[in-house]
């Protein structure tokens, strides 16, 4: 049996739970869906190697991945958690590695088509800031302002 790409509905719903896209608009995010690509891995694919650079978001559709920092084991991911979305504005280091733990569906953005969607859209661009400093004030208790 084939792979059944998903719908457009879908790719939406799985990009608007992330937070930094939280302030965009249906339209917003069907324009974010549409650079997102599906992709197929098998069992033990390094997802992020922790200290290298991050060029990309991910979105587990299928399969699960075990994190982990400095060796040790911190997460477990399944359908729906996504990681790197902060690589997509940074391309800073990655704080941890994941791997699949057997055969893998993702949804992929990458840094690339992610810098010129943002380029070409300055709704888009807002919107990420507004998801983005949203996210800043709910890690930093202290913050004024």
């Amino acid at each position: 049996m084939g792979a059944v790409a998903l719908g457009r509905d879908t790719k939406i719903g799985l990009i608007k739970r992330v937070p930094l896209f939280a302030h965009c608009s249906k339209r917003e995010l069907a324009l974010i869906a549409r650079i997102a690509d599906e992709i197929d891995l098998p069992t033990g694919k390094e997802l992020t190697r922790e200290g290298k650079p991050g060029r990309e978001f991910l979105v587990l559709l299928e399969g699960t991945a075990d994190v982990s920092k400095r060796g040790a084991h911190v997460a477990a991911l399944g359908p729906g958690d996504f990681l790197g979305e902060i690589a997509l504005l940074s391309e800073g280091r990655r704080t941890a590695t994941a791997v699949t733990e057997g055969p893998a569906k993702l949804l992929v953005i990458t840094h690339r088509g992610f810098n010129s969607l943002l380029d070409s859209s300055a709704a888009i661009r807002t919107a990420i800031l507004k998801g983005l400093a949203g996210r800043l004030q709910s890690l930093e208790p202290t913050t004024i302002g």
